[in-house]
Formats: structure tokens, sequence, C-alpha cells
């Protein structure tokens, strides 16, 4: 075994950064069917999911909400933050176990039915903690006009 340290679960997923999570584990749904849930909130306001996960059809909305809920709730408690100000800055969905069972079939053979976990994680930071987004490429011959625009004030002040 090595003697090397691994880094928390929380310098992992936040480093530094103040915010909080949440993780719910075996959660006895498909990862893939969760995922589903999790694609729609990721990147929401806290509130703005709550509310869409409440309303969602999906079963794996339930559990998604109760992980939601979680982690505003942690970070309020013991980061000091406003749920109001909070955002979803990440979500995933791992796989968990995996139950395998058999169900009898023609002349004695058997098929394999899984039962499948999923692990259901999601972290939360405040609105203003959000990285800025990178600036989009405008048309490139605008950008050309801009920089012979200011070349030309440039050697004008010479």
């Amino acid at each position: 075994m090595s003697n090397q340290e691994r880094p928390s679960r929380r310098a992992a997923l936040l480093g530094d950064r103040p915010g909080s999570y949440a993780i719910a584990r075996h959660v006895r749904m498909s990862p893939t069917k969760v995922r589903r849930v999790v694609d729609l909130v990721r990147g929401m306001d806290v509130q703005d999911a709550l509310v869409a996960l409440r309303f969602a059809p999906q079963a794996a909305s339930e559990p998604v909400y109760k992980v939601v809920a979680s982690a505003a709730a942690n970070a309020e408690q013991t980061e000091a933050l406003r749920s109001d100000d909070l955002y979803i800055s990440q979500a995933f969905v791992d796989e968990g176990v995996t139950m395998r069972r058999i169900r009898p079939r023609a002349k004695g053979s058997a098929s394999r039915i899984l039962k499948r976990a999923a692990h259901i994680t999601v972290v939360v930071e405040p609105r203003d903690a959000r990285p800025e987004p990178k600036k989009t490429k405008t048309g490139g011959k605008a950008k050309v006009a801009e920089t012979a625009a200011a070349d030309t004030e440039s050697t004008k002040e010479d």
C-alpha cells in the first residue's frame, strides 16, 4: 500500500471555494434513469431546482430532490450561506452495486435480472463564486476592424 493520503471529498469537489455537497448512496434506481433528472437541474438555482423536481413526473426526482435539499441545508449550517444565493455547480450520478437475481426460464435455464443502484452527488455554491464564462469570439471581420481602428488611433497619437 502507498502512504500517500487521498484528498478529502470536500477538497476534491470544492477545493477552497465556499459551498457544500450531499451524497445519496445505494439509491435503488438505475443510474441512467437518475441521470435524466439530474441533467434537468444541473446549473440551476437551488430554489428553482427544488420546484422543478417537486413537479417532475419521473420517479427519480424524489431522491434527487432530497439530495439537493440536503446540500442546501449543509451549506446553510456549515458555511452560513443563504439558500437563495446557491446554485447547483456540479451534479453527477455514479453506478452503485448491482444485485444479481435469476429468473427461471424454459427447459431448466435461467435469465439474469440486474437490480441496479446509483450514487447521487450534488455540489452547491454561492452565485457570486461562479467562474466567469469564457468570452465567445465575435465574427472575425468585426474583430479585425476593431484592432485596425485601434492601430490607426495609436499611430495618430505618435
